[in-house]
């Protein structure tokens, strides 16, 4: 009697890690392992990958942290310590929400913070000082340039705007108070340029006031890193955007990706890279 045929063992997480990591293709690894692309594809759906978070520190740590989105409604919120991912939740949408239940959820899985680097979207600010009123916030450098890079752009007409670009230039050498009074100067140097309005009554260079305003409004949170040295604190959330655009590279290898394979793909991605 003849017996069913039995499949050769193989190692899933090793293809899987060859297929993510690597970047190689169903059709690349059914060559390799001589197993058909579907026979792959079903090792692959039947795989769970491990995941295994970090135990947390017995001493504050500095909290970087950011939202990517690969397309409308589907997207990733990621919290990583020194490089490190220690948390991560798929999103839909930044909910200030949903930031607040994953902060909580590190605090009671043992966490502690001493700062926290951030994007600087509206209302994330409140949100920290809410729930960690005394820990220090840093707005992400290199998301306030390019802040006011959108409002003024890389070559501003006005004198008024290549003055704020020469002062944002050099934010990474400047002390906190000596780029406050620089800005302060600019502000009253320009006070009555800035609230020329047409003949509608509206203001001329509302995109100019745009970029000032939000300088003005952040400067308490960007010179957090030289303000408390000793925390270490990153100056931007650098970290998480290379990691952001690294993953993304690697799934878009795999076009067409189910939403679920997808997730599982950056499931491993976060534990193994």
């Amino acid at each position: 009697m003849l017996q069913p045929k039995r499949e050769k063992s193989v190692c899933v997480e090793q293809i899987y890690r060859e297929y993510s990591i690597g970047k190689q293709t169903l059709a690349e690894l059914s060559l390799k392992y001589h197993k058909s692309e579907r026979t792959i594809r079903r090792y692959f759906d039947k795989f769970t990958p491990k995941t295994s978070l970090p135990i947390p520190c017995s001493q504050p740590v500095s909290l970087v942290f950011d939202g990517t989105f690969w397309k409308r409604g589907e997207g990733l919120m990621i919290y990583r310590v020194n490089g490190k991912n220690i948390y991560s939740r798929a999103i839909d949408n930044e909910k200030l929400s949903y930031i607040e239940e994953d902060l909580l959820h590190l605090q009671s899985m043992g966490w502690k913070f001493s700062s926290f680097t951030i994007d600087g979207r509206r209302g994330v600010i409140k949100t920290l000082e809410k729930i960690f009123p005394n820990v220090p916030i840093q707005i992400c450098i290199f998301h306030q340039k390019k802040i006011v890079q959108r409002y003024m752009t890389l070559n501003p007409k006005t004198d008024c705007g290549k003055e704020i670009k020469e002062l944002l230039s050099q934010i990474l050498t400047l002390q906190h108070d000596k780029f406050s009074d620089k800005l302060n100067q600019i502000k009253a140097k320009y006070y009555d340029f800035l609230r020329e309005k047409n003949e509608n009554n509206q203001f001329m260079h509302r995109r100019l006031r745009s970029a000032i305003r939000s300088l003005t409004t952040n400067l308490p949170y960007l010179f957090a890193y030289k303000n408390y040295t000793q925390l270490a604190i990153p100056s931007t959330t650098n970290s998480c955007d290379g990691s952001f655009a690294h993953w993304k590279s690697k799934v878009k290898i795999h076009r067409g990706l189910r939403k679920d394979r997808k997730a599982k793909m950056t499931k491993f991605l976060l534990n193994n890279t």
